[in-house]
């Protein structure tokens, strides 16, 4: 039995994002699951580059090497998965997955996107599906007058 998203650990997060959702750029994810997968990630790199660096400054050259190599293809594996669910988190803002080119704009740009990553995603139905903290909630369309 599948564990409910509530009584989900920090790894838990990581798992859902890495496993379930590798390459999926459709649908929402919570700010849980988005902040949780960037830890997860975060201390996974720490002993990798610890460990290369550990190995270079050594002299132990294929140490570092084989450190280094780790490094480089935790993070190419993490690459897509990274990418997918930060063009969820923006989903569940109700904005496009484009809008990740914003953090091409020096300074702003990293600042704004930063903003928007710790807001809260907007309840009910959006453009990109239900919302994931509250499944089940109704759709409500408002018109403007």
């Amino acid at each position: 039995m599948e564990k409910h998203e509530s009584n989900y650990n920090l790894f838990d997060w990581w798992k859902k994002v890495v496993f379930k959702n590798y390459a999926n750029f459709s649908g929402r994810a919570r700010r849980a699951e988005y902040w949780n997968f960037v830890l997860v990630n975060f201390i996974i790199y720490i002993p990798l580059y610890a460990f290369s660096i550990g190995g270079l400054l050594n002299d132990s050259e294929s140490v570092g090497i084989l450190g280094m190599g780790l490094f480089g293809l935790f993070g190419l594996a993490m690459f897509i998965p990274s990418l997918a669910v930060l063009v969820r988190r923006l989903h569940d803002l109700n904005k496009s997955g484009w809008y990740i080119l914003i953090y091409l704009i020096p300074i702003v740009g990293p600042i704004l996107m930063l903003v928007w990553l710790f807001t809260d995603g907007n309840r009910f139905v959006n453009d990109y599906g239900e919302d994931p903290k509250n499944p089940g909630m109704p759709e409500l369309e408002f018109t403007g007058q």
